[in-house]
């Protein structure tokens, strides 16, 4: 009772500062609520006892903070609760009862909180009947034990930019992930879903510690085959709707007896700690513009039925007119070459060949694939529709999703998400002009921000920014889910730190990855999007032998005039005092952004030395999705004055700006220095199209006649690009 009472008091005083760190704005390296997690939750590793005592104290804590509405404290513990939950040896039915209670009892709160709540009241329910299926399927899923048409697979992407993470990063996230997985065979992670799903069924009426024993001297197909049985145990439970945990704890109870045999049980039984193998990273080093586009493809064809085979025959584009154009590889059933049937190779090759072809489908069969897609892709934001209602699913839940998840996980500042925008239009792109090539699986992204590695060598540079300056889209998203930034923002300098930290050879390096066990606490809990609205940027140049360049950013586009330094970009959002005399004409021509989408046009004529042109809400309560324009100022008289006055922090739905002077203008996309278009007369913004909404108006137009583009499918599709970055809560309103 001591030690209980102990462990208690730690649990209780762990979950009191997470509550304190959650009320303090700017957290201390006293008061971390994100390092205080991990340790809670490292706790039970260390005392594979303290389960039921850390679940009781924090749904105590939910249920105070429920009935004293402190609202903010309920997703974070939520969260926290769990993933206790996945991770406990054994939680015993009234807990199970009580916290399932709770999350059908904040099904009448505003989203996110009933959106989470629904998610976790039906993943409790199974947990009430067969507990341990959390762990189980989260395994299974992470590390691709089961591979057959009924069960999809995960795999995680992660993206590291060599010019912007810097070498030391890179290695420690090698070696980290290396020595996880290193350290987690498939066999082996076979043994924690067997044992675990006992152990977190029958708790101390079983010999785990025999168990685990008895696995170890099995051999790799009896180890498999005990897996299946307990699968399939599993997955009756789940099925069964008259079931009861009783049942299934005897059906558990009878495998654990063939399994230890005829051997001695101890006669006082412990809870014995199971390990919660990371996800298996797949760690690239982002050198080619292509790369997200191959990855997705490799990823599908290795979640493809065998029946699909990928051959390499022409396949058709569209160029800029609209003109159908060759390039490579299509899916088919049947690559038309007698020689690739079966048992074809044992023929003698004197027959004739058809030379590589392809089937095209028809117009009607493209618009049956998309009409089966429109409902699943977010809606497009109109202009000036507000950043928390953006992107919301059209879907009608119709049972479990069977697809796979490819996530994607950035790692970097808004360069490096910037980069991630052009890739991912890039690939819509490409998906838009074939639709029978449309990925099937979930496409989720994740953004982990670091101190990067410059590559602007100005003057204006050389002090290292904070989090705000390079990575505004991460600070915005830790603004509207406080939870993102005491456990990811927080990350931005510490992975710095600890690469360059020299390894502890005294301790096995897989005791303690922070890094990795951050990383995969948010790809398992952070599966709330917030959409982001992707820019299009039309650039035309002085030189008239120059085609028109289009291109796309999420964040920042810098303009600065040639032979015209312009040494104020970093604080032309704030007051200023100095006035540079210098800077040329430009014509300024916008589209306001108003609320209620009304259209209203605006033109200036002023005398600037640059300009930046900023997507993201400066703050949660600024959340009007649109383009916040700041022009610096050059000009003295009071009337350019009134008219800087107007425009600085304008927002506008799109913007056009044209050089009046000799100067040409420089633009600089996403703060990245490698994006520069140079010598550049006039440039237009507005929101980026979804490349498949642009190609079924273009065929409209065709049939109905100009004018009439918005009929048919078209007038149901998404509109505009949107870029969905998962967090833990979304946005809380």
């Amino acid at each position: 009772m001591d030690l209980s009472a102990t462990e208690a008091d730690m649990v209780y005083q762990k979950v009191q500062a997470i509550l304190r760190g959650l009320d303090i704005q700017q957290p201390t390296q006293q008061s971390d609520p994100g390092m205080v997690r991990w340790t809670l939750h490292k706790s039970l590793d260390r005392n594979p006892n303290s389960g039921n005592i850390m679940v009781g104290v924090l749904i105590k804590e939910l249920e105070k903070a429920e009935q004293e509405d402190n609202l903010h404290y309920i997703i974070p513990l939520l969260h926290t609760l769990m993933y206790a939950i996945t991770k406990a040896a054994y939680i015993s039915d009234e807990l199970y009862e009580r916290v399932y209670v709770f999350c059908k009892k904040i099904l009448t709160l505003p989203k996110p909180y009933c959106t989470i709540g629904l998610d976790y009241a039906q993943r409790l329910k199974t947990e009430k009947k067969v507990p341990g299926f959390s762990y189980q399927r989260m395994v299974i899923l992470e590390q691709n034990l089961q591979r057959d048409v009924n069960h999809h697979q995960d795999k995680v992407l992660l993206f590291l930019d060599p010019a912007l993470v810097s070498e030391a990063v890179c290695n420690t996230l090698l070696r980290e992930m290396q020595a996880s997985q290193m350290s987690h065979s498939p066999v082996s992670c076979m043994t924690y879903v067997i044992t675990n799903c006992i152990q977190a069924a029958l708790g101390k009426d079983c010999d785990i510690a025999l168990l685990q024993q008895v696995m170890k001297d099995k051999s790799t197909e009896e180890v498999e085959l005990w897996f299946q049985e307990v699968l399939s145990v599993m997955e009756r439970g789940e099925q069964d709707n008259a079931g009861t945990r009783q049942r299934h704890n005897e059906r558990l109870r009878e495998i654990y007896k063939k399994v230890i045999s005829s051997q001695e049980e101890s006669p006082v039984p412990k809870l014995q700690r199971i390990p919660l193998p990371s996800p298996k990273f797949s760690v690239h080093l982002w050198t080619d513009d292509d790369q997200l586009w191959k990855e997705l493809m490799l990823f599908m064809r290795e979640t493809t039925d065998a029946e699909t085979e990928y051959v390499k025959e022409p396949e058709l584009s569209l160029d800029s007119e609209g003109n159908e154009q060759h390039r490579i590889s299509v899916w088919s059933n049947d690559s038309g070459i007698e020689r690739d049937l079966p048992g074809a190779e044992e023929k003698e090759s004197t027959k004739l060949h058809r030379k590589p072809c392809i089937k095209k489908k028809g117009a009607d069969m493209d618009s049956a694939v998309l009409l089966q897609n429109l409902t699943k892709a977010p809606k497009g934001s109109r202009a000036a529709t507000l950043q928390r209602f953006s992107g919301k699913s059209t879907e009608v839940p119709s049972g479990p999703d069977k697809l796979p998840t490819a996530r994607v996980v950035i790692l970097g500042d808004d360069r490096a998400l910037g980069r991630l925008a052009k890739a991912y239009y890039s690939f819509r792109k490409r998906e838009a002009r074939r639709p029978h090539r449309t990925l099937k699986a979930n496409l989720q992204f994740y953004c982990i921000p670091i101190q990067g590695e410059r590559t602007d060598t100005s003057a204006d540079m050389e002090e290292s920014p904070g989090i705000s300056d390079m990575c505004e889209l991460s600070a915005y998203l830790g603004q509207v889910d406080p939870w993102y930034d005491k456990n990811i923002n927080t990350l931005y300098d510490r992975i710095t730190k600890l690469a360059l930290m020299p390894p502890c050879q005294a301790r096995d390096s897989t005791s303690d990855p922070f890094i990795l066990d951050v990383a995969s606490y948010y790809l398992r809990f952070g599966l709330q999007p917030v959409f982001f609205q992707i820019y299009s940027v039309k650039i035309h140049f002085r030189d008239l032998t120059l085609e028109p360049v289009e291109d796309v950013f999420l964040t920042e586009l810098k303009i600065d005039l040639q032979d015209c330094t312009f040494t104020k970009l970093n604080t032309i959002t704030k007051k200023k005092t100095l006035v540079d005399s210098r800077g040329a004409g430009i014509q300024v021509h916008y589209q306001k952004a108003l609320s209620s989408n009304r259209e209203k046009e605006g033109s200036f004529l002023l005398r600037t030395s640059g300009a930046i042109i900023k997507s993201i809400p400066s703050d949660e309560t600024d959340d009007l999705v649109c383009l916040n324009v700041y022009i610096d100022e050059t000009g003295k008289s009071s009337s350019v004055r009134s008219a800087l006055c107007k425009l600085n922090g304008l927002k506008t739905s799109s913007i056009q700006m044209r050089s009046l002077d000799l100067r040409t203008l420089t633009l600089q996309l996403d703060k990245d220095s490698r994006r520069v278009y140079t010598n550049v007369s006039s440039f237009e913004v507005s929101p980026c199209p979804e490349p498949g909404y642009s190609l079924q108006k273009m065929r409209a137009s065709r049939v109905h006649g100009e004018g009439k583009e918005d009929c048919g499918l078209s007038r149901y599709m998404t509109k505009s690009l949107l870029l969905p970055i998962n967090t833990f809560a979304g946005i809380i309103q």
